[in-house]
């Protein structure tokens, strides 16, 4: 992929969820994730784009919905999300600068300042929006990745080849 930013690192909680927890009566946690943040992964993949998640919880549910769209590199489990982006960069081999990060509260805001291109969802924290250079529309959990990376590809001309490579534009 060509472009400023070639990898896209996201939050969880308040990102690719509504930031809800359910528990139920055994004290097991449910998530629930939106069909349309797939798709933003799938077209952003398709082009050669790369992938990682960043949170500081730990859940299996995070791993399942990783290795349904293909996510291989998670960090999960550290409040100090740092030495996470920077084992995802190391791994990936992307600078920070070539990096987006999308993330909705104060956990997220070291790892924004250090991406070259922080996103917030539009119910994030005020600390957060200030130091996103683009904000969705679209508050987390309701396909606010899928916006974002409509945004990202469009911005680099990239939209209509991820469209192509999906078959989306016969």
């Amino acid at each position: 992929m060509n472009g400023p930013v070639r990898l896209l690192v996201l939050d969880v909680d308040g990102v690719l969820t509504d930031g809800t927890i359910y528990i139920d009566d055994a004290g097991r946690q449910m998530r629930g994730f939106h069909i349309q943040d797939g798709l933003g992964i799938t077209l952003w993949k398709a082009v050669g784009g790369k992938v990682a998640i960043l949170t500081s919880k730990r859940s299996e549910a995070v791993m399942t919905r990783a290795r349904m769209l293909g996510i291989d590199l998670v960090e999960q489990g550290a409040e100090d999300k740092l030495p996470g982006f920077e084992r995802i960069l190391a791994a990936t081999g992307v600078t920070a600068e070539q990096t987006a990060y999308m993330g909705d509260d104060l956990l997220d805001a070291v790892v924004m300042r250090r991406a070259g291109y922080p996103i917030a969802v539009a119910n994030a924290v005020d600390e957060i929006k200030q130091i996103a250079r683009h904000v969705t529309q679209r508050p987390g959990g309701q396909a606010a990745v899928r916006e974002a990376v409509e945004h990202l590809l469009k911005s680099a001309g990239h939209w209509t080849m991820a469209l192509a490579a999906i078959g989306a534009n016969r």
